[in-house]
């Protein structure tokens, strides 16, 4: 059966602040959708993957119009649903005939509320979607009912919303085909925001999935908090493939702990060694999960840059969120990354349940402390399926617009600020961290190449903005009625 998986149209502007958008877009893999593809052709379908970050909305349904599938899976995170929404409605103004089914983070989150919400979807694929989209695509191709499917949520021939039974999450992640990079047509389209990367183009690789914390803003698959890892030999030969099929030069790793597992982190690199992989890396991780004997032998092997979830330079406020470190130990993984010789990035959040202004005040101040390369100061986001969704009348307030789901968006208010005072601390925040006199100095410094100036520029135009316009942080306008509690 003819197959399509597409991520829905969108504008950088849906997501950033426009005065800000040319320093912080960017295009990723849709690795998510990418498995599915990958997944779809391996069970012998014909498929197309349409990106959306490069089609208007009418050009992702003339390339829908034009393959004529039978089946199209729409994925969506919450700020994508309102567009997900709309493309399936589209689609079927098509051929009401060709299924269409959502899936991706918020499906996933609310399940069978989502056929409840749009009734152009005649189906939900609830949590990893390797093993059921086959499934589901094979028994529409035979022209058999859903029922069933493990992980599936389906409009039955009554019009009765009906939820199968939950699909196991998948243990054995080398049984998961490596992703067809081909699938994604011209890698170039692809782009970084400036500074977060060294090398062109760029490969997306998660060597292991989930995530043992339990932190209250993040959304792990029906309550699982553990790792699942692939094996160290299933990762280096995607690796290989990268490098020397493709002809990537850069990778960054996606795995919400990079390092959860230090010995095995250390057999990939000693394997990468082996085999003479020539390839820049950046990676996520946790504070307590590195040292510096680790960070230098992932220097070694290529890694220039780490990425460290700071969140908060008030202990309390990192309780809170169950982040499960200290402020020593961020104070600890930063310096022993500097002393690596690797880049750091420390994302913060504005808006903790419980944060004062002042408090706020003293996370800015210790993001000047540690001093990172680049650091972010996010809103918090209650996205749907975690802590703080399900409980927000504990925490506070959220707007009712799934289209503010962003990290820029304000979509979450505590009850200690207000709206007004986020943004605010967010301008002083990144004012105070990026006019330091010794921090441009060193950025200028380090100018080396064309690519150097053209982040330099690009990040003092964004800067700019944030000096000149008091609402440069804003995405869109939410109306105050729409910042309420969440419906029961």
């Amino acid at each position: 059966m003819k197959s399509v998986v597409v991520l829905p149209s969108w504008k950088p502007d849906d997501i950033y602040p426009s005065r800000l958008a040319k320093s912080a877009i960017s295009y990723q893999h849709p690795l998510g959708l990418l498995y599915i593809a990958t997944c779809i052709q391996e069970a012998g379908h014909e498929v197309q993957l349409i990106d959306g970050a490069f089609w208007t909305h009418g050009e992702v349904l003339d390339k829908i119009r034009q393959f004529k599938p039978g089946f199209v899976g729409v994925s969506a995170n919450a700020s994508m649903w309102t567009k997900a929404m709309k493309t399936a409605e589209d689609i079927k103004k098509i051929d009401p005939s060709i299924h269409v089914s959502a899936a991706g983070p918020y499906p996933s989150a609310v399940e069978e509320k989502c056929l409840e919400q749009c009734e152009f979807f005649d189906a939900i694929v609830i949590g990893e979607g390797e093993e059921t989209v086959p499934e589901l695509i094979a028994r529409l191709e035979h022209g058999e009912t859903l029922e069933g499917i493990a992980g599936v949520a389906y409009r039955a021939h009554d019009g009765a919303i009906v939820k199968n039974r939950p699909r196991p999450l998948i243990e054995d992640l080398d049984s998961i085909p490596i992703p067809r990079r081909e699938l994604l047509g011209d890698f170039d389209k692809y782009e970084s925001p400036p500074g977060s990367y060294k090398e062109k183009p760029i490969a997306i690789v998660m060597t292991s999935r989930g995530c043992k914390a339990r932190c209250i803003y993040c959304f792990q698959m029906k309550g699982e908090r553990r790792i699942r890892f692939r094996s160290v030999e299933n990762v280096v030969k995607e690796i290989e493939g990268l490098i020397n099929v493709y002809g990537f030069r850069e990778i960054r790793f996606l795995d919400e702990t990079f390092t959860a597992d230090r010995e095995r982190v250390m057999e990939i690199i000693r394997q990468i060694r082996a085999k003479k992989l020539k390839f820049s890396f950046y990676v996520s991780s946790r504070v307590n999960t590195v040292d510096y004997e680790l960070l230098r032998e992932m220097k070694k092997a290529g890694c220039w840059a780490i990425l460290y979830g700071a969140e908060s330079g008030v202990q309390k406020n990192l309780n809170t969120l169950r982040k499960g470190i200290n402020l020593d130990q961020t104070r600890a993984a930063v310096k022993a990354a500097k002393k690596a010789g690797l880049k750091v990035y420390t994302p913060f959040i504005i808006g903790i349940p419980g944060e004062t202004y002042e408090e706020a005040m003293q996370t800015i101040d210790f993001a000047i402390e540690l001093n990172p390369h680049y650091a972010n100061f996010h809103s918090m986001t209650p996205f749907p399926g975690t802590d703080l969704y399900e409980n927000i009348d504990e925490y506070g307030t959220m707007s009712s617009n799934t289209d503010d789901y962003t990290f820029e968006g304000g979509a979450f208010v505590p009850y200690t600020m207000t709206r007004e005072e986020i943004d605010e601390l967010r301008r002083i925040a990144f004012r105070k961290f990026y006019s330091r006199p010794g921090f441009i100095l060193k950025r200028l410094v380090t100018v080396r190449s064309w690519y150097d100036f053209r982040t330099v520029i690009k990040g003092a135009s964004s800067f700019f903005w944030l000096w000149m316009k008091r609402d440069s942080l804003t995405v869109k306008k939410t109306p105050a009625e729409n910042s309420k509690k969440k419906a029961g």
